[in-house]
């Protein structure tokens, strides 16, 4: 990992959405009761089989949208606990669509914002999932663009998800900081080209892949002390 302290240069601060700006396991929570001892057994399961998920079917080359994705991840979740609840399902489903943003988020973005920056999600997720996300967490006026893969069809870590930030945002690679909570992420966006702050928020071993994140960092608000 570099030993970076500051930047300089960078015009826009790309986010990736699941895992970094919204906390993935904020559905089951709401959910703790109904699933009593399961809840995070199937938390983590729902959220293993999503990623695993887009990146088969990137190989596969049988692209679905990540909303049918998520279902088929927590329809495998709930099988695998012997849980059988149309009704819980239901409401976990519509809880997705109302993940809450990590406590630090939205100063983070208020700073970043009001610093001159341009401010976009690029995510896996539809665009109607991350316009609620977004709207549901209260920072919908602090993003300048969702970008989701559904332009082209195809998951990350793949290239040209990256490429579609260069392309909408209007700048160069080497003007864009990504930030992501996911390793294989941040280290599949190192590889491409972009300047790469990974939020390491739970003390992950790093990962042996191509790429090597330019600063390792455990919440947004480190973010700001970064960018001069």
């Amino acid at each position: 990992m570099s030993q970076k302290n500051q930047i300089d240069g960078i015009k826009a601060c790309v986010f990736d959405a699941y895992g970094t700006l919204f906390d993935v396991h904020s559905a089951v929570g709401k959910y703790r009761e109904q699933l009593g001892d399961s809840a995070d057994k199937v938390s983590m399961l729902w959220r293993t089989k999503q990623l695993e998920y887009t990146w088969l079917r990137s190989l596969m080359q049988d692209h679905a949208d990540f909303w049918q994705v998520t279902q088929d991840a927590l329809d495998f979740a709930f099988d695998a606990t012997q849980i059988s609840d149309p009704d819980l399902r239901e409401g976990l489903m519509n809880a997705y669509l109302n993940l809450e943003a990590y406590p630090e988020v939205s100063d983070a973005l208020f700073l970043l914002k009001t610093r001159g920056y341009k401010l976009a999600i690029l995510s896996n997720g539809t665009p109607d999932m991350l316009d609620s996300a977004v709207t549901n967490s209260g920072i919908a006026d602090l993003i300048d663009m969702n970008l989701s893969v559904e332009d082209i069809g195809i998951f990350k870590p793949d290239p040209k998800v990256y490429q579609l930030a260069v392309d909408k945002l209007g700048v160069q690679a080497h003007e864009i900081i990504f930030q992501s909570s996911n390793a294989w992420d941040a280290y599949g966006a190192s590889a491409f080209g972009f300047n790469v702050a990974w939020i390491n928020r739970f003390g992950q071993s790093k990962e042996r892949l191509p790429g090597n994140p330019d600063f390792e960092i455990k919440t947004l608000i480190e973010l700001t002390k970064i960018l001069n």
